[in-house]
């Protein structure tokens, strides 16, 4: 954990194609409900293929040569259903409607009652995690702000107390993460950077409730959507970003490779530790290490090198395993550059 610009995942990594149908993953928002469907393994063998699976993400990032490791989301339809859906107050039989970030109409979970957490989510998987690596570990979970956006509230009076209702839900299962065994837990945020304006009202405090009492390492990552999903040119600067700022978080992860983001844009959160994002997921082809060493560079103009992790822009869940493999080895290998030059 002491290491200098030390490299890490966003949080998922590629599918494997004997796991989920990645042709029909790919066609389609990520889903807000559970979508059992997209599973190739039959029920009652999907925990133990999900635990291969998972074994396959953690040795390809080792092989890299990263240095903190995750489970590769590979239980996940979407970085956020599986958790939204498993909380009390939530109609699992009729769903609700509400917007996607392209402002197309997408089924999501309808709220009816008060939104509670009644048992450990994503224990389990952070407790396999733990024994199949020595090498400190780190886990997502769907923030709550976003959680939000993407709920029918058929039962709050405002946005707001159905946002602090799920953000009491993630701080008990952030808790019990790190009573597991977790060194960091980010939580997933990027419809901050969607609804900027709500995320402005009430996005801060939502982060700072999920975030009460922690004293374990906590990141938080914001961005513009995956790029397989959300076509076309990414926004030149965020909308939503310097008031991380004021949070509790200690960790932002930031994209700037494919927006090819004015590193200014990270000055206001220079107190903070910057995941820096340098692997361009909308491009198939493979940065060579100098490109991500670049990268990084442009980077420490504004922000110190001892507050920069190096990780992907976004999760590598939509590439070809081979590409993923390959962006993931170019950006261990352009870290070593420049942590070699600065003495690292």
């Amino acid at each position: 954990m002491n290491q200098l610009l030390p490299t890490t995942l966003v949080g998922s990594y590629a599918m494997p194609e004997w796991l989920i149908d990645r042709a029909r993953l790919a066609d389609r928002f990520p889903p807000r409900v559970r979508a059992q469907e997209l599973w190739r393994v039959p029920p009652e063998r999907l925990e133990e293929a999900q635990d291969d699976a998972t074994l396959m993400a953690i040795h390809e990032q080792e092989r890299a040569g990263l240095d903190i490791i995750t489970d590769g989301e590979m239980r996940r339809e979407s970085y956020s259903n599986r958790f939204a859906t498993a909380l009390e107050g939530v109609d699992m039989d009729n769903h609700g409607t509400a917007l996607d970030r392209s402002g197309h109409p997408n089924p999501v979970p309808r709220v009816v009652g008060r939104i509670r957490r009644t048992r450990p989510v994503q224990v389990r998987d952070i407790e396999f995690l733990r024994r199949h690596t020595s090498k400190p570990i780190k886990i997502t979970v769907p923030g709550a702000f976003t959680m939000a956006q993407q709920a029918q509230n058929d039962f709050y009076p405002t946005m707001r107390e159905m946002a602090l209702d799920y953000a009491a839900a993630v701080n008990e299962e952030i808790r019990d993460l790190f009573a597991a065994g977790a060194d960091i837990v980010q939580i997933d945020e990027p419809y901050m950077q969607a609804r900027p304006d709500q995320a402005r009202e009430f996005g801060v405090e939502v982060v700072d409730r999920a975030l009460d009492g922690i004293a374990g390492e906590t990141a938080l990552h914001i961005c513009f959507g995956y790029a397989a999903i959300i076509h076309g040119d990414r926004p030149k600067g965020y909308d939503f970003l310097p008031e991380l700022a004021a949070s509790s978080v200690r960790q932002v992860s930031v994209e700037t490779a494919q927006p090819r983001l004015d590193p200014a844009e990270l000055e206001p959160l220079r107190d903070k530790r910057i995941m820096v994002g340098v692997i361009d997921l909308n491009d198939p082809a493979v940065e060579t290490p100098e490109v991500v060493a670049d990268r990084i560079r442009r980077a420490m103009t504004r922000v110190p090198a001892e507050r920069i992790i190096v990780a992907p822009d976004c999760g590598l869940k939509y590439l070809p395993r081979d590409t993923a493999f390959a962006k993931m080895k170019a950006m261990v290998d352009g870290a070593a550059i420049v942590r070699a030059e600065v003495g690292g």
